[in-house]
């Protein structure tokens, strides 16, 4: 059994080091990644009309992806402070302490991406869709919509797909960053 410590007020301190920043760093930028993705999308989704979700979405997903672009960049920053040597072995991913600066490098990729290049798109041709919605009189997936509709549909669900596979490997890469410093911690050398 681990020794016993005990706490103080005098002792609290010492937990704001940069391991436990980290640590709460990085539960901020999973939890919040795991809930965006499966649960906050899902509730809104079933709660809301189609156009009052679309806006909470375009409000919503901005500031998640600020956050995780901050976060990411930030955990990858003090990874490689910790982990000096990665930048030795950058070009073997097999090198577990590289392996996650990989992890951590593909989630700010994939959140960047989001941020500046596809969510912007998918914003942009969701209002296009809404307005000539409103000039059809129909809603874009009824029967009969113009071929513009149809084409407006078909670049809203690819750039909604690549949007969600971007997002989809950021989580898989925080789960697996996540099992690694599980098992490893934090603390490098």
């Amino acid at each position: 059994m681990a020794k016993a410590q005990i706490l103080t007020l005098a002792s609290i301190p010492r937990l704001l080091n940069l391991n436990g920043l980290y640590l709460v760093g990085y539960a901020w930028l999973f939890g919040m990644s795991i809930w965006i993705s499966f649960f906050g999308g899902v509730i809104a989704y079933k709660s809301l009309p189609r156009h009052q979700f679309g806006a909470l979405q375009h409000k919503t997903f901005p500031i998640y992806f600020v956050l995780s672009i901050f976060l990411s960049s930030s955990l990858l920053g003090i990874w490689i402070i910790k982990h000096p040597d990665v930048l030795v072995y950058l070009a073997r991913p097999n090198v577990a302490d590289v392996a996650q600066v990989y992890a951590l490098g593909s989630v700010l990729f994939s959140q960047a991406s989001n941020y500046f290049v596809v969510g912007p798109l998918t914003s942009k041709v969701m209002f296009q869709r809404q307005k000539l919605e409103k000039e059809e009189g129909k809603v874009y997936n009824e029967p009969g919509v113009s071929v513009e509709m149809k084409a407006l549909n078909s670049k809203f669900g690819m750039l909604h797909g690549v949007s969600s596979l971007f997002n989809l490997g950021a989580v898989i890469a925080l789960g697996f960053h996540g099992l690694f410093i599980g098992n490893d911690g934090v603390k490098g050398y």
